[in-house]
């Protein structure tokens, strides 16, 4: 599997991942993200090893042209000893092989340039992918962990506020014992009268009753 592939499936699953309600938190299978991980892992040293193989293309590219320049110019000479044969033909052979040289010149400086541009632009294509996967891993690894912290906390603080409302209910519970434990004790008998009390009570019953 890709490079690409992964990261894609890494964003899927955050995509596609359980929302807590009213927090915007996330969660995921952290075996499925340390999967992943280890893909890249596996894979990244696969990437490296293309890049290194376009690095050797292009010294083989650089070097092709540099031969292939040093056998024009080996041509231009033999042709150009070739050509002395008189004075004119010295001439001519003369003005000749310094045309063709200069040609030659100007196919070698072209050729090279050419092919450490197409070099440098593979270096560059190559920079450019590894600094892209690692960007990548970097920020989906990092949104990962954070929904997963955020998640983490948004539990621990409803849990929190779960305890709160129990020792609320125990304390509550607790204050009904007590009221019900002071309905339940014996009332104090009411004081009995005193003698003058009760003398006075039975004058006031007798001529009632007579």
């Amino acid at each position: 599997m890709g490079v690409r592939e992964t990261l894609n499936k890494i964003e899927n699953m955050v995509a596609t991942a359980k929302t807590f309600p009213f927090t915007g938190h996330i969660l995921i299978n952290d075996n499925d993200l340390v999967h992943y991980v280890e893909e890249l892992r596996n894979d990244l040293p696969k990437e490296l090893d293309k890049a290194e193989v376009i690095m050797k293309e292009r010294d083989q590219i650089i070097e092709d042209a540099r031969r292939e320049a040093e056998h024009i110019r080996t041509e231009a000479e033999r042709q150009a000893a070739a050509m002395v044969e008189n004075s004119e033909i010295v001439l001519k052979s003369k003005q000749r092989g310094k045309e063709i040289l200069q040609e030659t010149q100007q196919k070698e400086t072209a050729m090279v340039q050419a092919a450490e541009a197409q070099a440098r632009e593979l270096q560059n294509n190559v920079d450019a992918y590894a600094n892209q996967v690692f960007e990548q891993l970097i920020a989906h690894v990092s949104r990962t962990f954070d929904g997963v912290q955020q998640a983490q906390n948004g539990v621990q603080q409803a849990a929190a506020g779960v305890q709160q409302v129990t020792q609320g209910l125990q304390q509550a519970l607790q204050v009904l014992q007590t009221a019900k434990a002071g309905l339940n004790q014996p009332q104090p008998p009411l004081p009995a009268q005193s003698a003058p009390a009760q003398a006075q009570t039975a004058a006031e019953e007798k001529p009632a009753e007579e």
